[in-house]
């Protein structure tokens, strides 16, 4: 199972568009990621419903932030974005009659979802603004 990257593309996209400091297309934005633009599109729909962002059609349209990047966390992104799954580790169900499955599968349940909570509330005390700020950008010439 590939990772889902969309979190990290994300920040990535949200950090560029607030250093550009105006709407930015969805075509100029999938270049940044070497994707599709519809791609693009439906991911950037997410963070628009969740009201991250906004949209404007037509010519010097795009996508722009809809709040300042202090006030969103990497969590706030993470659920707009579904909440996707944190930990590819799986459990197994082969046998699940089988008393030493179950008991495996109980410990490393239990440990997932602390793990889990600890990287959701960490993700949740740090916002886009203090990750952006922490980012030295050359200078464009």
């Amino acid at each position: 199972m590939p990772a889902d990257t969309r979190l990290s593309r994300m920040l990535h996209v949200l950090i560029h568009m607030d250093h550009i400091g105006g709407p930015v297309t969805s075509e100029v934005i999938s270049r940044m990621l070497d994707t599709n633009p519809v791609v693009v599109r439906r991911t950037m729909g997410c963070l628009r419903a969740a009201g991250y962002l906004t949209s404007v059609k037509g010519h010097g349209g795009g996508w722009a932030l809809a709040r300042p990047l202090d006030t969103v966390s990497l969590r706030d992104i993470h659920e707009a974005l579904g909440s996707p799954k944190m930990l590819a580790i799986g459990l197994a169900d082969d046998n699940p009659k089988c008393l030493i499955e179950q008991a495996v599968n109980e410990a490393l349940k239990d440990a997932m979802a602390e793990a889990e909570h600890l990287l959701l509330t960490r993700f949740g005390e740090v916002t886009i603004g203090a990750l952006s700020r922490k980012i030295a950008l050359p200078l464009s010439k």
